[in-house]
């Protein structure tokens, strides 16, 4: 009888582990939220929406917008330059109450408006009345700068719970949150945001990307983004004109893609 041996590098063996770790206590930590947060819009259920099922290859670019004035103009620059007419601008109140010309720029490009609401805080920690007063105070602010009623929102820090996605449905706005995070927060390098967007695009896809002071290289990798995109035949749509595509209704809101990428994440991949 033969005999197989497998010989394993320690090193090797010790990633896996660490790999095989991070997993098993990521599933649990989405496990755990789903407790939380219902992963099927069943019976009318509030949900928040990471991408939309479609076979179109359409994609919606968003930008959270929360401080400063350095990086909005030239992000709205290259959008224009690319002839990128549809994208979805998430805008905190407090910015767009101390910027009212580049909200107007925003909406007289085209591009459509979403509230990023007021306090940039975790509304699962408020309580239900405050969690009502931030997202209708938001409302307010962004209707009178804009000058059209939003009635999408991602939350700050694109966290939720029952609560705020009842509160948020009360209000008649749709929660949104993304199935692809740039990461461009972490200003990682230009080439490291084109990959890890281009990479896991998909169609009926949302991506994640901001426009605050915060992100440095994000009007740098938007041009690339852009043309590979392109390239892959993608066409470029508002959040909403995605929503429409489908009946988010008794889909699945979570995809394989969002546990994959939550996997990815924890890994440190």
């Amino acid at each position: 009888m033969n005999s197989y041996f497998y010989v394993l590098n320690g090193r090797k063996i010790k990633k896996f582990l660490i790999v095989f770790a991070a997993a098993i206590f990521t599933l649990g930590i989405i496990y755990v939220e789903t407790e939380n947060v219902s992963v099927f819009s069943e019976g009318g259920t509030p949900t928040a929406v990471y991408s939309v099922p479609t076979e179109k290859k359409l994609i919606a670019l968003t930008f959270d917008v929360s401080w400063g004035d350095k990086r909005t103009e030239p992000i709205l620059k290259v959008l224009e330059d690319k002839k990128v007419q549809k994208a979805t601008f998430f805008l905190s109140a407090p910015w767009s109450k101390t910027h009212p010309e580049m909200v107007t720029n925003i909406k007289d490009a085209g591009f459509e408006i979403g509230s990023h609401g007021y306090k940039h805080v975790n509304y699962s920690s408020l309580t239900e009345e405050e969690i009502q007063k931030q997202i209708s105070t938001a409302h307010s602010i962004l209707t009178e700068v804009s000058g059209k009623e939003p009635n999408l929102i991602r939350l700050p820090n694109g966290d939720f719970d029952k609560r705020v996605l009842r509160i948020a449905d009360e209000l008649n706005y749709q929660v949104v949150q993304w199935d692809t995070d740039s990461l461009d927060w972490k200003n990682p390098g230009v080439d490291q945001i084109v990959n890890r967007v281009v990479s896991k695009a998909h169609p009926g896809d949302i991506v994640l990307l901001h426009a605050s002071d915060s992100v440095k290289q994000t009007h740098e990798a938007l041009p690339i983004i852009i043309d590979e995109l392109r390239q892959k035949g993608y066409e470029f749509v508002t959040v909403s004109e995605l929503i429409n595509q489908s009946n988010v209704k008794g889909t699945e809101v979570r995809d394989q893609a969002f546990l994959d990428q939550q996997i990815e994440d924890a890994a440190g991949l």
